[in-house]
């Protein structure tokens, strides 16, 4: 016996076709099909007919015939009626339209599965014992077995109906807050980067500009070089904004400008150097990831050692994954006070790679031995982010 089951009409006008079967979790690992819900039936008729012929074994002692016998009569019989009703749903819900109102509907589903059960059963005894079927709706008795046992047979099959279709308004509303959740995700990753971009872009557009207003009388020279190096790097995120998806050899592009501006200010305290698998140099990434590991390495670790230092910034594949690398030779890992305006912080870092990634990168901070820090992110390949700048 089969069940046609569909969202509720009033938020979707998609029908599903399911079946019995799938209010058992391991029946619905299959998509729906014809020859799917085919098989289904059978297994369904056969399991009932199994059922009935226990019953009828253990509790009606006047049958004269074996078990074996009696499970055979039952799995013809409801093999017969769970086919036809089979086909009776099916043409229900392909020619009958649903409205607003669903007792229409149910009540045709029950005169539908009713007419079903009583010339299924009429016509299984006529293959078992070769009588015109015809014969079963002259005796009063027999017609009244017939009507009751296709009465039944409606009344439960209708109630799987309802609790199949309930099954699948849920499952579609789950799915439904699933994608609104993602959605609402994604927004929030959006405005954490936006936040971010706030965060480190006024910073250092007041400190550099500063920098270019007090060097234009004493060093115009170097005012004018660090004035074009900031062009560059203006451009260089202009150009990173306007991007679809970021990649890592345009974030690598924008963090050498933003160390061209700084390199500018503090001289020979600052050196850096890039090495770039040409590999992973088109590989997409979230934007604004080494933007803060950069400026955390400096702000932490080279500004405020007296000789300064060096940064590295790498990028390579590493067991699978992306791994990108800003290691410095500053001052290591410790306690530092807080500097107002001075950076977002690697938590917040942290919580923007589990927003955009679900969980699948990671972020490192490891001590080198001849001092410095080295901050690796671990991203997954041939991951889109969940989140990018939009286009303006």
């Amino acid at each position: 016996m089969t069940i046609t089951t569909s969202s509720t009409p009033r938020c979707d006008t998609v029908r599903h076709r399911g079946h019995p079967l799938e209010l058992i979790p391991l029946f619905r690992r299959w998509p729906p099909s014809v020859p799917r819900n085919l098989l289904y039936t059978a297994i369904w008729s056969s399991l009932i007919a199994i059922v009935v012929a226990l019953v009828q074994h253990l509790l009606a002692t006047y049958w004269k015939i074996s078990f074996g016998r009696m499970l055979f009569y039952t799995l013809v019989i409801s093999n017969v009626v769970g086919y036809l009703i089979h086909g009776a749903l099916h043409l229900l819900e392909r020619y009958l339209p649903r409205s607003e109102n669903l007792w229409p509907f149910r009540i045709a589903q029950l005169v539908a599965v009713c007419l079903a059960s009583v010339v299924g059963v009429a016509l299984g005894n006529t293959l078992l014992h070769g009588r015109n079927p015809l014969l079963m709706f002259q005796h009063r008795f027999s017609l009244t077995i017939l009507l009751g046992v296709g009465a039944t047979t409606a009344s439960i099959m209708v109630i799987v109906l309802a609790v199949g279709e309930r099954r699948m308004r849920q499952a579609t509303e789950r799915a439904r807050q699933q994608e609104q959740i993602a959605a609402a995700g994604r927004l929030i990753a959006e405005a954490r980067l936006r936040a971010l971009q706030a965060q480190i872009e006024p910073h250092f557009l007041y400190n550099t500009l500063a920098n270019v207003v007090s060097l234009i009388d004493t060093q115009p020279a170097k005012a004018r070089r660090m004035l074009e190096r900031f062009i560059d790097y203006l451009r260089a995120s202009l150009s990173a904004s306007r991007a679809e998806h970021a990649t890592v050899g345009g974030e690598l592009a924008l963090a050498s400008a933003y160390l061209d501006v700084l390199g500018v200010r503090m001289e020979q305290r600052l050196r850096w150097r890039f090495a770039l698998d040409p590999a992973v140099a088109s590989l997409p990434v979230a934007p604004m990831l080494l933007q803060p590991l950069v400026e955390n390495a400096i702000m932490h670790g080279i500004e405020p050692k007296l000789d300064g230092g060096e940064i590295v910034v790498s990028a390579r594949l590493h067991e699978g994954l992306l791994c990108i690398e800003v290691a410095d030779t500053g001052l290591g890992l410790r306690e530092a006070a807080p500097r107002p305006g001075g950076g977002v912080g690697l938590s917040n870092l942290r919580e923007r790679l589990q927003q955009l990634y679900a969980g699948a990168a990671r972020l490192q901070l490891i001590e080198n031995p001849a001092g410095g820090v080295t901050a690796r992110l671990l991203l997954p390949l041939h991951t889109v982010p969940s989140s990018t700048i939009p286009t303006p």
